[in-house]
């Protein structure tokens, strides 16, 4: 196990259970659209997973348990929390788990966010506006922001565009970076996330972290090498405390992803920062 590795903040179960389970949300086209190789679109074992990320210098992974979309809808999915505290349990140094939230389950949302988080030790929430058609600023989410806020954890949502991850469900891209600003002004002391680094309106998403105190941006799900230029600037510079690594496995191949942030040369200390001690702070991963 690699000590003092990088720490990735967005990671995705992708397993053959996960694939033979339909908890993955993806179909065939969308694999082929990210350019999946063939040889890995039944799953690959979390063993195999760890030898990626033992050769990328990865010391731990944030397991998302997801929620995606309301139950009563076409293509919606979830992976339950006590899957991902399996993983989480039996490599308790290499895997940390995350609650997907689901702000249509009301009371039941939050008493589950409390079991994951005081029972199950997840470090983390989870949510993805685009599968719920549910912009961050609705208030049918401050119920969670709330929660989340007495547990002290941060909660990551996915921000700027999404594709079409299934032929017949075709869902629209409701969280621009920019709506996060309502909620961190309601919400100032609770830790924001937007991940997915905000394409197409990633400057929007620089100017929520540099205007707010507990708004951060995760570089996960794009190729670290097309990374646009004002974040790459703003990583190496006055933001590398507020940007964390990420690859939303299987998306993003680790080593690859670990790979192209070393060709950018990015200065020593802002890449410790955002390679790993941010999210160690963050998530509390000391403890």
């Amino acid at each position: 196990m690699p000590e003092n590795g990088t720490i990735d903040i967005v990671v995705n179960a992708f397993t053959p259970r996960e694939v033979r389970e339909g908890q993955t949300g993806f179909d065939s086209a969308f694999m082929s659209q990210i350019r999946m190789p063939v040889e890995m679109r039944d799953g690959v074992t979390i063993e195999d997973y760890l030898k990626k990320m033992d050769a990328a210098g990865i010391e731990r992974s944030l397991l998302i348990a997801v929620r995606a979309g309301d139950r009563a809808w076409k293509g919606s999915f979830e992976i339950p929390y006590l899957q991902i505290s399996d993983y989480c349990e039996a490599y308790p140094d290499r895997f940390s788990g995350l609650a997907g939230v689901d702000p249509t389950r009301g009371i039941e949302q939050l008493r589950e966010l409390d079991f994951a988080v005081k029972e199950l030790g997840f470090v983390g929430a989870h949510f993805y506006p685009h599968w719920f058609r549910m912009p961050p600023d609705s208030p049918l989410c401050y119920p969670i922001y709330s929660r989340c806020e007495e547990l002290d954890i941060p909660i990551m949502m996915q921000v700027g565009q999404n594709l079409v991850y299934q032929k017949e469900v075709r869902l629209p891209s409701v969280a621009r970076p920019i709506l996060l600003d309502q909620v961190a002004l309601d919400f100032p002391n609770l830790k924001l996330i937007g991940i997915h680094i905000g394409v197409p309106w990633t400057d929007e998403m620089i100017a929520m972290a540099w205007k707010h105190e507990n708004v951060f941006i995760g570089i996960d799900a794009y190729a670290p090498k097309h990374l646009p230029a004002s974040l790459k600037h703003y990583m190496n510079t006055y933001g590398s405390h507020k940007v964390m690594f990420g690859t939303d496995w299987p998306v993003i191949d680790p080593e690859r992803a670990v790979q192209e942030i070393d060709d950018h040369g990015f200065r020593e200390t802002a890449k410790g920062q955002f390679m790993r001690q941010n999210a160690i702070d963050l998530f509390k991963l000391s403890k």
